[in-house]
Parts: structure tokens; sequence; C-alpha cells
């Protein structure tokens, strides 16, 4: 390796530095520059820190370059010019920090119209970041005098860099007390709320899904700090109003303000289901995750050991969404309208689409969060008949797994909440004698027919097979939904009340159960055990985990449907399929990917050493699902 480290380079830079009238230009253009700034040359230094130098990098980044040549030739002095700014020397960050004229330089650029250069952009978010982090104090009173800061970087939002900006604000900020000062300013600005005001129906869907994604980041970010940070006598702010029932409330009416459209609905869901987060990972126990029983609090609702974070749903979230659940419940029954998709099983003409598959992961939250104690929502929902809307669907939508995953998860809260979930010091735990639970799961039993559907579906799968069909889509997730109703008849929380609604179920159904039960599941249970020979360190684990489902079964299925699900946001995320795209699970599209992705290592590359920047939107991008075959 060390050929790559010749001083030929070196001693041709300092050649240049002698002459006198040596420019900018001409220093940039040496190849190892950058690497000579990282290494503090003196004497490189002393000339990039003058005024003149210094303000050319800043226009340089902030500036549109002249076009009539080719993209990677026109943006490559402003490239050059943020990574020697936000290389990380004290003398260039003092400099910026402390000049105000190089400040204001740098903040003309939120001044110029929109749409914004998203590189240009950027290099902006990747600059004054910097010097967030490392230029705290003096930064943070030059932007507090800033009257408009605010109200230009939610113009620009709609650029993706902006977000950014703003979660440096929120999260590289320190001490504590700067930090909470910081967000009481950006509290004072309203930021909470304007971004609210942006997921409308009649802003473009770039700019919703943006607001969207920021205000999840500081809901999450903001509960990670106060657990980190829980010395700082003040609650978060920003969080304060995030989940005030006002501000609910004010984002649920955007979403069904005027036409109801596809993009707004989605982009509130998400900030809707990150309010209703119990748990988040943390990345000390991911191994553990990956060997137990996993549903991430993103895409379910279920948890096990390893989620080590937990916070408590305000109930004020609840009631703000309670009287707008009939809007959600039409939804289901009236989505936005889609064309008919080409799938592998031929054409779909309904496709279930992803505002359906996004209301039934919120009323999967939902349930998982009010199955104790918030029996307005249980009410409400039993009311309106959801689950037996949703089951419907399962069944209807033979493929969808996304959404038969969801199906369960609603199944497994009414049957089984988990108790870590539900029970805080003022809310008593899941009993029988829980008005709220015990509606929920006598209407599951009785309104919705949940044995006789499982019944009447497994029998129906048996037929097509038995006559050369195919197996249908639903009956991995059909098992396990009926594994959670034996496992909790014999010992989950309201066994003693699933034991009676199975006892008055009509005499042939009772009777073709205990058969099912006995001969068919326990056949099927058989098939899908795996070896825990390699598992038993788990145990332990496993057994202090919310399970629905018997141990063995768990292990296999629930790693499995992790590891789907995980592919699946790779493939969204990564390689940009959109719905039709993604149905045809072209495998040589995803080996021309992966082979362009993983490339041999070479000398010539980019020191692996160097540390990299924390891109938080990039990091925190939309989660949002497609609902791929439907």
């Amino acid at each position: 390796m060390f050929w790559k480290f010749d001083l030929h380079t070196s001693s041709h830079l300092e050649a240049l530095l002698d002459k006198e009238d040596v420019t900018l230009i001409e220093l940039m253009d040496e190849e190892d520059v950058l690497q000579e700034c990282k290494a503090q040359n003196r004497r490189l230094l002393l000339f990039l820190c003058q005024d003149q130098c210094m303000q050319e990098l800043v226009r340089m980044i902030t500036t549109e370059p002249p076009a009539g040549v080719e993209e990677i030739k026109r943006f490559k002095y402003p490239n050059i010019a943020c990574e020697l700014l936000t290389c990380d020397v004290g003398v260039i960050n003092d400099k910026m920090g402390n000049e105000e004229p190089l400040l204001e330089t740098l903040y003309s650029f939120l001044e110029q119209p929109s749409p914004l250069n998203p590189l240009l952009a950027s290099f902006f978010s990747k600059t004054i970041g910097n010097l967030i982090t490392r230029k705290t104090e003096q930064v943070l009173s030059f932007l507090r005098r800033k009257e408009g800061f605010l109200s230009l970087v939610l113009k620009h939002i709609d650029t993706s860099a902006m977000m950014d900006v703003l979660l440096r604000l929120i999260s590289c900020v320190e001490p504590p007390p700067l930090r909470l000062e910081t967000l009481t300013w950006l509290n004072e600005e309203k930021l909470a709320q304007r971004l609210v005001e942006l997921i409308h129906p009649e802003r473009d869907e770039e700019r919703q899904s943006n607001a969207s994604q920021t205000l999840c980041d500081i809901i999450r970010l903001s509960r990670d700090q106060a657990n980190q940070l829980q010395e700082m006598s003040q609650p978060d702010p920003l969080l304060t109003v995030l989940e005030s029932q006002e501000c609910v409330e004010q984002l649920l009416q955007n979403m069904f303000s005027g036409e109801t459209t596809e993009s707004c609905i989605i982009n509130g869901i998400q900030v809707l289901l990150t309010l209703l987060e119990i748990r988040r990972p943390d990345p000390l126990h991911v191994f553990d995750i990956c060997l137990v029983c996993v549903y991430d609090r993103v895409d379910g609702v279920m948890d096990a050991q390893g989620f080590e974070r937990s916070y408590t749903v305000n109930s004020t979230i609840l009631l703000a969404i309670q009287p707008h659940l009939i809007h959600f419940h039409q939804l289901l029954l009236e989505p936005p309208k889609r064309n008919p998709m080409l799938t592998t099983l031929g054409v779909l003409e309904e496709p279930l689409g992803n505002t359906r598959l996004h209301v039934a992961r919120l009323v999967a939250s939902l349930l998982y969060t009010s199955s104790a104690s918030h029996a307005v929502v249980a009410q409400e929902l039993c009311r309106l008949n959801t689950m037996d809307l949703l089951l419907d669907l399962f069944f209807k939508y033979t493929w969808n797994n996304f959404l038969h995953l969801q199906v369960e998860l609603c199944v497994a809260a009414i049957l089984r909440p988990c108790q870590a979930a539900t029970e805080t010091p003022s809310e008593p735990p899941v009993t029988t004698e829980n008005s709220a639970h015990n509606l929920m799961v006598t209407h599951l039993f009785q309104h919705c027919h949940l044995v006789q559907r499982i019944l009447e579906a497994w029998e129906e799968n048996d037929k097509i097979q038995s006559e050369g069909g195919m197996r249908r889509g639903y009956m991995g997730h059909l098992t396990r939904i009926a594994n959670t109703v034996v496992h909790n008849l014999e010992k989950g929380p309201v066994h003693t009340q699933i034991s009676s609604l199975i006892t008055e179920l009509p005499e042939d159904y009772r009777g073709r159960w205990e058969t099912f039960v006995d001969q068919d599941l326990s056949e099927a249970n058989r098939r899908n055990t795996i070896d825990l020979v390699n598992l038993h360190t788990c145990s332990s684990t496993v057994s202090n985990s919310c399970f629905p489902f018997p141990k063995e079964l768990t292990l296999q299925q629930a790693f499995s449907d992790y590891q789907i699900q995980q592919m699946t946001a790779n493939f969204v995320d990564q390689f940009g399929f959109n719905d039709e795209e993604f149905t045809d699970h072209d495998d040589t599209v995803f080996e021309a990917c992966s082979k362009e992705r993983i490339q041999p290592f070479d000398d010539d590359e980019e020191d692996i050493w160097e540390e990299k920047e924390m891109n938080f939107a990039t990091q925190a991008k939309s989660r949002n699902r497609s609902d791929t075959q439907q």
C-alpha cells in the first residue's frame, strides 16, 4: 500500500505554492489538494484562508456554474470547494464561523428563487451542517438574527437537502442547555405547525413527502434524545407540540380536506404511525433481533427483546384520531382510483393500492396501543366493523403478503397485546375484566367470524391444491393466525373468553375446528418446525418476548418475514422499483444492479478511513412501501 503515498504530487503542490501568481483553480486541479488540506499543510491552509479565496470557495457552492459543459465538469470545482470547506480543519471552521461576510454569502443561497439546484443544495446543506456542529454558538446567533430563515428553508423543502439543515439544528447542537434553547427558538417559530400545514392536498407531492419525513425524523430524534438526556429539566417543546391533540387534529383535517389524494393520505399516515410507535430497535441488539421474533414497529406492531427504548403513546393522539376513523374506514371501501395492473398472475382490475395498505398499518398500530386502556378507539372500530372489512380484503387479495401481514398483526394485537406496551404506572394490565379489550375479542369471533373464515379458507385451499391449482398466497399468514388463536386459547390473557366464544360456535364449526387443530394445523406446524439445536442460546430471550405463536414456528416464520420486509425495502429504496416493475420479480435486473453496485477494490479509490458525512435525510428516507402485486 505504500506506493499510494509517493511524494511526487505533494512536491508539485509545493511548487505551485512557491509561485507568486498561483490561483485557487490551479491548486484545486491538484489531485491531492484535499488530502493535503486534511493533513493541515500549513502553506496550503494559509493560502486557502485568505479572504478572497474563502469568498471564492463559498461562491462556488452557492452559485450556478456556467452552462455549456457536461455536468460532471460543471460541478467539479463546486464539489471540491465543498470538500475543502467541510474537511473539518480548525482554521477553516474558524474562518467560516467567525467571518460574517462569509456567512452572508453562504446564506444568500437560500434567498435564490425555487427550485434550487439539488446538487448545490446538498453542498450548502453539508457546509452549514458542519458549521452548526463545529461553530455552534456563532452560527446559531447568526441564523437567529435572520427573521426569514425558517421561512426560506420551508420554501425550499421540496429539495431534500433542506431537511438535513433542520435536522442538524435539532440533533447536532451541544451542550443540552443550548440545544433546549435552539428547540425553544424553533418552536417559537412554529416549525411543527408549519410542517403540518405542508401536508395538504393542495401542495405538490415532493413538498408533502419531505415535510412528512421531516416530522417523522423530528419525533424519533426528540424521543431518542429525551431517553438519552433524562437530566433535561424541561420537555422537548417540539415533541410536546407534535404529540398534542390540537396538532394531530390539524394534520387529520388537512388529510381529509377537499379532494382526497393518495399522496396526502399516505404522508399523513406516516406521521401518525411515527407518533404511535412504542419502541425503536436498539443497535446493540440487532443480532438478537435477527434470531428472535421481530416485527419492526415501523412496519408492524409486535416487538421482542432488543427493542430497548420504550415510549408511552400520549392518549391525546388517540383522542384526536378517533373521530376520523370513519374516514379511514371509508378509504378501505373507496380508495383513490387506480388503473388495472398487469401482474405475473394476470391483470388485476382493482389493485389494493398504497392507501389501503397504509390504512391497514394504521389500524394495526391503533389496536396495539389501544387494546388495554383506550376504549374509544376500540369501540369505534367495532362500530364501523373495520376488522371484518380488513379480513374481507385479506382473502380478496390472495397474493398481497404486505396486507396479509398487517391483518395478522391486527388479530395478534386483539388476542394478545404485548403487556409491556400497554402497561404504564397509571394503566391496569390486560385482564378479562377489561371491557374495551373484551369488546374487541368478542367482535372478532362473533361479528368477524374468525374461526369460520379460517376453516373455510383452509378447506378451499386444500380443494384447489388437490385439483392441481396453486397454494393460496395467504396460507402462511393464515397458519399463524390459527396458531395465534390456539396459543391464546391455551394460555393467553383472555383465554377464558376465547374458550367461551369457541364453545358458542355452531356445533358443526366447533367439531370442524377441533379436527382442524388436531390434524391439519398440527401437520402444518410439523412441516414448518425447524431444528432449534443451534438456537438454544436464544431460549431465555425467546421466553420473555411477546409471542402469539408457538416458539418453534415464531423463530422460523418471523425471521423469514423480517428478511422479506428488509429485502423489499432495499428494492424500493435503493433500486427505485415502482408498483408495476416490482411485481415482475426480474432476477436479471436484480443481478445487473448487484453487479453494478459491487465493484472490485482499487488502489486508486478514495481513502476507506475517510470520515463520511452524516446525511439525515437519506438515512431516514421515506419508508413508504408500495403495494407490489396488488
